[in-house]
């Protein structure tokens, strides 16, 4: 049935893409092929580093997503790095080797490919190696932190400890020197027990070739590299990921890549150092930056009671040293800030799900991230009325009249609620079918079969 709609997508793409397909006896797809003439172009532009990543469909099919990589590409779309798409019909010798020989086919640049970066699981590198043997082939680094963040979670670890490791782990990647990938390493050897550590591959971090690739870029670039990576592979999942029909989701995949393409052109093709973009961490801020700055500083210290405001320009300072990320939806804005990401509801008066504005009802640094991003100032009905001007007493005041052990377990229950609510969306129907029926089995065993709880 969704086959029509794959077959249209070449006449509604004005770039007059390359698709090529293979049906088997049940009319299903076997293998399929897939670039525009964008991507061919930016492919040929940026041949020297390939970045491999699979995404595997409940049906069992997998999806290769080819992007490019290194120091020369600058883009504002994170889906513009990808450069093909392929399923092929076996995950074997045989059907890697048709995969990448009809890449090569239409892509006469793949000579000059230097670097191919790809996943801890990717077993048939003789294969690669074969077809591409001029190519160095390494672990990307951002595979590696995805693998390690999973077997973190996997590991039971105590909450601090784990988040201490997650903690270390992203700092880690967005500077991976060799002495930070020590320390790694070394807490790593401390944190875990001997005989879990194998499953680890901690030597990894050891691995100086692996990491090289990775430090041409400043700790905000690096940032922004894996941030980036992490939509793309996310927008994967959600269209091929979740989808049992094979071509229902990469007909949905191909056109929200087409609805979605107009931020491609942001991507700069100069190859000159003096052309390419400055780090974004010593790019100086203008003036009109550092006056929208000044005014929202001199509208919290003018609304705000003196306590208060102190507390804020503290949370205002956080957001003007780090790297924000805004992604907008109808109602919310989704607010990231280096180390954590919350749920931001602008509409006065202004609230986050984040600890700080839970307890304090202040403004935190996610909304005021989103006032700098806005250009907007701190107005009054954005504020309860009990941390106007002239209300508080002292900072201490504010502190000890705020906490309470009630908020502290809904703000956790609320976590744990998101937490198994995000895991139970992003995942197969098969795996979803385990996970809640293990959680089905935990609420009757705790509060018992004759209270039918709603999960």
């Amino acid at each position: 049935m969704a086959l029509p709609m794959l077959n249209e997508l070449p006449v509604k793409d004005p770039s007059s893409p390359m698709l090529l397909y293979q049906l088997s006896k049940t009319a299903q797809i076997e293998t399929l092929n897939y670039q525009s003439r964008f991507m061919q172009g930016v492919f040929a532009q940026f041949p020297e580093v390939l970045f491999i990543h699979r995404t595997y469909n409940p049906a069992g099919k997998v999806l290769y997503t080819f992007l490019v990589d290194g120091p020369q590409v600058r883009l504002g779309d994170p889906l513009a790095r990808a450069v093909y798409f392929a399923i092929p019909a076996k995950e074997d010798a045989e059907g890697l080797a048709q995969m990448f020989q009809v890449f090569k086919k239409f892509n006469p640049a793949w000579e000059r490919v230097c670097t191919i970066l790809v996943d801890p699981h990717f077993l048939p590198l003789p294969t690669l190696a074969m077809e591409f043997p001029a190519a160095e082939v390494l672990l990307s680094a951002f595979h590696i932190c995805k693998f390690l963040q999973g077997k973190f979670y996997q590991l039971s670890l105590e909450r601090p400890v784990e988040r201490l490791l997650l903690s270390s782990l992203q700092s880690t990647m967005c500077s991976a020197t060799a002495g930070n990938l020590r320390q790694l390493h070394a807490l790593l050897s401390s944190c875990v027990s001997p005989a879990q550590l194998p499953g680890l591959h901690s030597h990894w971090l050891l691995n100086d070739r692996i990491w090289l690739a990775q430090r041409w870029r400043s700790r905000a670039e690096s940032s922004l590299y894996f941030q980036g990576l992490e939509v793309t592979t996310h927008t994967l999942s959600q269209f091929f990921g979740t989808t049992p029909c094979v071509e229902q989701g990469m007909a949905s995949l191909l056109r929200y890549m087409q609805q979605n393409s107009g931020g491609r052109a942001s991507l700069s093709l100069g190859r000159s150092p003096q052309d390419s973009l400055a780090p974004l961490d010593t790019i100086p801020e203008s003036p009109h930056v550092q006056l929208v700055e000044s005014r929202l500083q001199h509208s919290l210290s003018a609304i705000c009671a003196e306590p208060a405001a102190q507390l804020c320009l503290g949370e205002l300072a956080v957001v003007q040293k780090s790297v924000q990320l805004i992604g907008s939806g109808s109602e919310k804005v989704n607010m990231q800030i280096l180390e954590d990401t919350h749920r931001v509801q602008p509409q006065p008066p202004a609230s986050c799900t984040c600890y700080f504005s839970q307890a304090f009802r202040l403004p935190c640094r996610h909304i005021l991230a989103l006032l700098s991003a806005r250009h907007q100032v701190l107005q009054p009905d954005m504020l309860p009325a009990q941390w106007e001007a002239g209300r508080a007493a002292s900072l201490e005041g504010i502190l000890g009249s705020q906490w309470s052990e009630t908020l502290e377990k809904r703000l956790a229950v609320a976590f744990l609620t998101e937490e198994v609510g995000r895991l139970l969306q992003h995942c197969g129907q098969e795996e979803f079918e385990r996970r809640y029926g293990t959680l089905r089995e935990l609420a009757d065993s705790w509060i018992g079969p004759y209270e039918q709880v709603q999960l």
